[in-house]
């Protein structure tokens, strides 16, 4: 006996599509006003955002992407839809932010051995511009930072929010002390910041794309409350993966007596509800077996044993 109930959701809308359109064109406006004062004052501090700010435009671009591919709806080829894509834009966007960190590092540590003089006034006030935009693009993605997708490209204003901060601070050191080498030590620092942030990004993406238990889902404690429900006598096969960031995809067999399918209905209610309500699982597999399964080599059932099925 098998059972499928299915769930698909629309997790975004008209609102963060517009709020991505927006920065971009303000993340555009905004690299090009780091490079050339970034070139003017000879600050790296200014040149790594501009780094981050080019980056930041591929990230929202890709962010842009992936809300609107996974707002397709599913196909006959793509039974799932493209709720992956937003999956697929996090795990490109923390890469990118580690390789381009690992270039900020490098430049930074050269100049430490051979310090450049910097235009600090320059620095404090494209800085100043740049943590009120990326702080403005922040608090409008907040909304949906339950998305990975989401959560990535705002990863990147955060970060360059935090940033811009820094460099404000390391602007008005150089400014009242003359200390140049404040500006690649300080872009060192963010780079690490950066790196540290994004590797949280790229495990938990990773673990979707491999198919691996969902961040804070117990196996045994799914297993435990569908073993509570009346009726079920074992629980085996259970696997549990994510569509995407926000939904969740259960499959398993279900040991029950030797009933007939119009009474099994009552079981299969009670587990389904059981997963949506204690672990917010709608999209689910379920089998119901009456015989002892081989799952030496995965779960078999012997031919001479009984098996209900039950057509959705």
């Amino acid at each position: 006996m098998s059972g499928h109930g299915h769930h698909h959701g629309r997790f975004h809308g008209p609102a963060t599509s517009s709020v991505l359109c927006f920065g971009l064109l303000l993340t555009a406006a905004y690299f090009v006003l780091l490079v050339t004062f970034g070139l003017r004052a000879h600050s790296l501090a200014l040149l790594s955002e501009a780094g981050h700010n080019a980056n930041d435009f591929i990230a929202l671009l890709l962010s842009w992407f992936a809300v609107y591919m996974g707002e397709q709806p599913a196909t006959d080829t793509k039974t799932y839809g493209y709720q992956r894509a937003g999956v697929l834009a996090a795990f490109f966007n923390a890469s990118m932010l580690v390789l381009i960190s690992a270039g900020i590092v490098y430049e930074a540590v050269r100049r430490l051995g051979h310090p450049q003089s910097v235009r600090a006034s320059a620095m404090i006030w494209v800085a100043l511009a740049g943590m009120l935009l990326n702080g403005v693009l922040a608090l409008a993605l907040m909304r949906n930072r339950r998305d990975l997708n989401i959560r990535s490209a705002l990863l990147h204003e955060v970060g360059d929010t935090l940033s811009a901060a820094a460099v404000i601070v390391g602007g008005c050191v150089i400014l009242f002390t003359g200390r140049t080498w404040v500006d690649p030590a300080l872009s060192i620092v963010i780079a690490a910041v950066i790196v540290w942030s994004s590797v949280g990004i790229i495990r938990e993406s990773l673990n979707i794309l491999l198919e691996g238990t969902p961040r804070g889902v117990v196996l045994e404690d799914i297993r435990r409350e569908l073993m509570g429900v009346s009726g079920v006598k074992e629980v085996h096969d259970l696997h549990v993966w994510s569509l995407g960031s926000h939904s969740h995809a259960l499959s398993c067999h279900i040991n029950i007596a030797d009933i007939p399918p119009s009474e099994s209905d009552t079981i299969l209610a009670g587990v389904r509800e059981v997963l949506a309500a204690r672990f917010s699982i709608t999209h689910t597999t379920i089998q119901f077996e009456s015989a002892v399964c081989d799952v030496a080599h995965g779960c078999v059932i012997p031919v001479h044993d009984v098996q209900h099925e039950h057509p959705d």
